[in-house]
């Protein structure tokens, strides 16, 4: 890849690429969300590995698409910080993408030393989640909900199944009641989606604050108690900010990789079959929605502090450069040995950024899915694969819903 910086004095084309090629695709419109794969492959073709796209009407950024590109930009955080902060001033208080982008004191929204301060609590507090204590609270909290359904012949998985399971489990491993963790788990599906921001914003911070002030009254064991007690004394914000990253990774995007998962098993007969065998692994079908149709689509922000040319493109000083780990992994120009396997997706980004609940997700997911069709093995989709919905936003692969039919089946016991 070829990067520089510009010389003194010399003349800057600041398009991402540049705006001569006609208007910026959008990514937050319906028409992109029905069919993003399709978008992604007429980028490709009229742009090559760097698109000029809109986030939101009248916010630009560019999208990259290339699988070595990527990799390049999300192992220089020098030249490629995640720090927003220059950038959101810029931007009206009342753009549907700025809660999810602006900055916070998080390892998220951070570079060097300050992000080295956030990401260590939470790696610590990861830590100490204890993997088979996790795997048999999954199970605990999988089979009333399953129970629920499971005599009627019919359920729609996302509200009656994968939300409810995510929100449990993430409220109980932070040691949140479900007062608190409701509001806000609907603040944050209200940011996601881009509706009544501000509301959702004030809402979040709010339900945050009262969660890290009742840990900080009665400690317990949980990721909010751990954080409160670790070394780097964190303060009111910046506890508002670690929860704030728990809950955006915790609940949608894990939601999400539980239903593209099930709705993956019940329409392509190569992985149902095998599945039901015993010769294709959960694990594997979670690795292939991760490598082609991932819950967290584009992301990964980060701002350029000075105009920087990317392979003949020079890309804006400030403006938002988000990675497509949808687009990248499914990126014809990288060949099967360089990908070597399913789990070489960018799903979980890599880099100082890499999410620390990898494997923490893996097994919520991939427990629930194997809960859900050992209890159904003969579900299957209620109505054509084609009328299924998905929710538009320029960040997530999110179906509005999952309708399922299937034999019915006496309730789940404990054993």
């Amino acid at each position: 890849m070829n990067s520089s910086v510009p010389p003194a004095g010399g003349p800057i084309s600041l398009g991402s690429p540049t705006d001569s090629v006609g208007p910026r695709i959008a990514l937050y419109t319906e028409e992109f969300a029905a069919d993003p794969h399709r978008v992604y492959r007429e980028m490709r073709r009229r742009f090559g590995a760097l698109v000029p796209i809109e986030l939101a009407p009248g916010v630009p950024a560019t999208l990259v698409i290339g699988y070595q590109i990527a990799r390049r930009i999300l192992n220089d955080p020098e030249h490629f910080p995640a720090d927003p902060r220059y950038w959101q001033k810029r931007i009206p208080s009342d753009c549907p993408v700025l809660p999810l982008m602006e900055w916070r004191p998080n390892a998220f929204r951070s570079t060097g030393t300050d992000h080295a301060r956030y990401r260590n609590p939470t790696v610590a507090a990861l830590r100490e989640v204890e993997m088979f204590s996790l795997h048999r609270m999954v199970e605990r909290i999988a089979f009333p909900l399953i129970n629920a359904f499971c005599e009627t012949g019919t359920a729609e998985i996302i509200s009656q199944y994968a939300y409810p399971l995510t929100f449990e489990v993430v409220n109980t491993l932070l040691g949140c009641p479900p007062d608190i963790g409701r509001r806000a788990a609907e603040a944050l599906a209200a940011l996601f989606d881009g509706v009544d921001t501000d509301q959702a914003h004030g809402a979040l911070d709010a339900a945050l604050a009262d969660l890290a002030e009742l840990r900080q009254k009665k400690p317990g064991n949980d990721i909010t108690s751990r954080l409160l007690r670790h070394s780097a004394c964190l303060d009111r914000t910046e506890m508002i900010a670690q929860l704030m990253s728990f809950y955006g990774a915790g609940i949608e995007p894990l939601q999400n990789l539980i239903v593209n998962t099930v709705r993956m098993l019940l329409t392509e007969d190569r992985f149902a079959g095998g599945l039901l065998g015993g010769s294709v692994t959960t694990h594997a079908a979670l690795d292939e929605v991760l490598f082609t149709d991932p819950p967290l689509a584009n992301l990964c922000t980060t701002f350029p502090r000075q105009p920087i040319l990317i392979d003949g493109v020079w890309l804006p000083a400030h403006q938002p450069v988000v990675i497509s780990m949808a687009a990248c992994n499914n990126d014809p120009s990288v060949t099967a040995d360089e990908y070597v396997d399913n789990s070489a997706h960018l799903a979980w980004s890599i880099g100082p950024h890499a999410c620390p609940a990898r494997s923490v997700a893996y097994l919520v997911a991939q427990d629930a899915v194997d809960q859900l069709l050992d209890a159904l093995p003969d579900m299957r989709l209620a109505v054509p694969v084609e009328e299924l919905t998905w929710r538009p936003g320029p960040f997530h692969r999110a179906l509005t819903a999952l309708p399922v039919v299937f034999p019915p089946a006496p309730a789940l016991s404990h054993g």
